[in-house]
């Protein structure tokens, strides 16, 4: 029994359809999984507040939490900031904000050396970089984040 030459068509014309659908969906999981990943790299005393002005600005211009990963990775004299006993109320709110929106906090562990505290002298959230805050910056480029250093 053999195909007739109009169903010989459809039945290219449907698998051709099928092919297309089954590329757009793999185009658009392919989409959802580039969500940008960005590194800031905050070492001044002086741009601690605009660097966190940054992030926000940054998460609402992306269009909220989950369109972008951000990463804020800490060392030098900025780090005392961000010291419980050192802060203020206004980095306070908008760390523990930040946690909420899943950005990821670092302290240079040289510099935690230095300054001789602990992640718990750190506002909540905060994890140390044992190879130190340069080198966890250089990982994280190799890994695809953007640097942005305000």
């Amino acid at each position: 029994m053999g195909v007739s030459r109009r169903n010989a068509v459809a039945r290219f014309f449907v698998a051709a359809l099928g092919g297309g659908v089954a590329w757009r969906g793999a185009a658009t999981a392919a989409e959802t999984a580039a969500v940008p990943k960005v590194v800031y790299h905050l070492a001044d005393t002086d741009k601690v507040g605009f660097v966190l002005g940054n992030i926000e600005n940054h998460i609402k211009g992306m269009g909220g939490p989950d369109k972008v990963r951000i990463v804020l990775v800490v060392h030098g004299p900025a780090l005392a900031m961000f010291q419980t006993r050192k802060t203020n109320v206004a980095i306070e709110r908008q760390v523990a904000g930040f946690a909420v929106d899943k950005v990821g906090f670092t302290a240079c562990g040289n510099t935690m050396d230095a300054q001789k505290i602990s992640v718990a002298d750190l506002l909540p959230g905060f994890e140390r970089a044992n190879e130190g805050g340069v080198v966890r910056l250089a990982k994280l480029q190799a890994e695809g984040y953007a640097y942005l250093r305000p």
